[in-house]
């Protein structure tokens, strides 16, 4: 049996293809230096393949970026204070899927923190972003469905030197139960969709991968809720 290394490089990642058409796109606009708003269905791999891009941008000595930042909200609590431990032990609720994809990407169920240890990936919930700048680096602002209007704002003028940005989410998924909430992601999106270094990709039911059962559900769950049903 071969010994995992203990230092991550980029050829360390397992090789992923797209599976899709909206996939193939992503990959794309990324390769030809865009900046990405993926949005749409659950299930059809956004956050994957997009921490999938980063990681192998970021372990590439060739690149500028050196660092994964995963940033999201601590929705549905909203005050991470609420949560019993210390800040580390908060964030830990939410870093899980993260450990989960990376580990799985290089099939190494140590990979986050080697990850950590060499300082290529941090993770930050919105809670504790005001102040801060992130300078040659990838953030990926995944679920920014629960992402207020002014903390969309707020993260992208976080954004330094040598940064690239990747926004993931879903507008009918959020959290939110104020209309002018939930409206945050749509009205911010309007605003880069006028930027030329951003390229959007919607994500429909057809790009689901996740599962069969997952695809028909969602598939049926737009049907029954525009009256095809």
């Amino acid at each position: 049996m071969s010994q995992r290394p203990s230092k991550l490089r980029s050829e360390h990642l397992n090789t992923l293809d797209p599976m899709t058409k909206n996939q193939s796109k992503v990959f794309k606009s990324w390769k030809e230096r865009s900046n990405l708003i993926l949005s749409g269905a659950a299930g059809t791999g956004k956050t994957f393949i997009s921490t999938y891009l980063a990681l192998k941008d970021v372990l590439d000595k060739n690149t500028l970026q050196e660092k994964l930042v995963i940033v999201r909200s601590a929705v549905p609590t909203r005050d991470i204070g609420f949560l019993p431990g210390t800040i580390e032990e908060k964030e830990d609720a939410y870093k899980i899927p993260y450990k989960i994809i990376v580990n799985d990407l290089f099939n190494d169920k140590d990979a986050w923190k080697k990850l950590e240890i060499a300082k290529n990936i941090e993770f930050v919930t919105t809670s504790f972003i005001r102040g801060l700048t992130f300078n040659n680096c990838i953030m990926l602002i995944d679920e920014c469905q629960n992402l207020t209007y002014h903390e969309l704002c707020s993260m992208i003028t976080r954004l330094g030197h040598n940064t690239r940005i990747i926004l993931s989410g879903d507008y009918y998924q959020t959290d939110f139960r104020n209309a002018g909430d939930r409206e945050g992601m749509e009205k911010f999106i309007h605003i880069l969709e006028h930027m030329t270094v951003f390229d959007k990709v919607e994500f429909t039911w057809e790009d689901i991968v996740r599962s069969g059962l997952v695809r028909d559900f969602i598939m049926t769950k737009e049907m029954v809720e525009n009256g095809k049903f």
